[in-house]
């Protein structure tokens, strides 16, 4: 990548950002602020409610429900890693972050987001062991390997992230200090790099590739077990079961993988960064929003939990 072309190539240490966000009038920013801020709203309602429900419904405590719920916590984890800094930029100029805020929002973000790739193939790998060995599965499956698994997704996780953040912010950086972007992510960041970014262009695409062929090789080979042994069954209703529950999981799998790898796995998927930042807008809001639906209204375990809550609830 060349340098960076804005009248003057001087580098100097900055202290701040100025994240510049989405173009358009008050109106628009106002319009912005309605959106996000409902949507931020239902995706904290819907992760907070699966964790509460999961965790207080005894009949929930198994190694699918346990692993939901540590999803829900990473979809609540990295939506919150940006959308409150968003909401509040939305009203106020100038969009202000420090160097210091900005490589820690970004270490989280990458974080909690690869840590959620690798939980998705984990819960991947656990609908395998329950449906196609369900009398190993007790044993396979036991509290201590669930924790041992949710433990070394976010050890991946953390791994990338202090890769991608000491590579990012090692750069130095031009005098001009906009972040074309509503927050701190490596594409926009190299556009404001001094110096030749093609190595840490070449990490950020080779992790990410490893990343999601990797733990998509895990979820496909487990689905194409599991396909093979539902379709050898003979009770429809059992059949009905297991594709709707397995389905829900393929859908929330294909919603991030897809996003991801069109941000992050392939040089110049990204035709601009206004573009970009629609893609964004849908792995970091949109989906935390969606998961918790796709599993509750997908799952009559769920649904039936929620019910029981509820009556609960009324009763006293």
């Amino acid at each position: 990548m060349s340098p960076h072309r804005n009248g003057s190539l001087s580098v100097m240490p900055l202290q701040e950002f100025v994240l510049d966000g989405f173009q358009g009038g008050l109106q628009t920013q106002a319009l912005l602020f309605a959106l996000f801020l409902a949507l931020y709203l239902v995706a904290v309602m819907g992760n907070l409610a699966m964790m509460v429900v999961i965790t207080m419904d005894a009949r929930l405590h198994s190694p699918m429900y346990f692993f939901l719920k540590n999803l829900s916590f990473l979809d609540l984890g990295y939506s919150s890693v940006i959308y409150p800094k968003t909401l509040t930029d939305l009203l106020s100029s100038p969009k202000v972050i420090t160097l210091g805020g900005c490589a820690t929002q970004f270490f989280f973000l990458s974080l909690l987001l690869t840590t959620e790739g690798f939980l998705l193939a984990v819960m991947a790998y656990d609908r395998f062991v329950a449906i196609c060995s369900p009398l190993c599965y007790p044993i396979t499956m036991r509290p201590l390997v669930c924790a041992r698994l949710v433990l070394g997704c976010y050890c991946g996780g953390c791994l990338n992230s202090i890769l991608q953040t000491s590579f990012t912010f090692s750069l130095p950086f031009c005098s001009s200090n906009h972040i074309d972007h509503f927050f701190c992510d490596v594409p926009p960041l190299l556009r404001l790099a001094c110096a030749d970014t093609t190595i840490n262009e070449l990490v950020m695409f080779g992790l990410c590739g490893l990343i999601i062929v990797g733990t998509i090789l895990v979820i496909f080979i487990s689905y194409g077990y599991i396909t093979m042994t539902i379709l050898r069954m003979r009770s429809g209703g059992g059949r009905h079961k297991l594709f709707s529950t397995c389905g829900s999981h393929m859908t929330a799998v294909s919603l991030l993988y897809g996003t991801v790898f069109v941000m992050y796995a392939q040089p110049g998927a990204v035709a601009s960064m206004e573009q970009g930042k629609v893609v964004s807008v849908f792995y970091t809001l949109v989906i935390p929003m969606l998961n918790p639906l796709i599993y509750s209204l997908r799952n009559k375990d769920v649904k039936d939990a929620l019910r029981r809550l509820g009556q609960r609830h009324t009763a006293t």
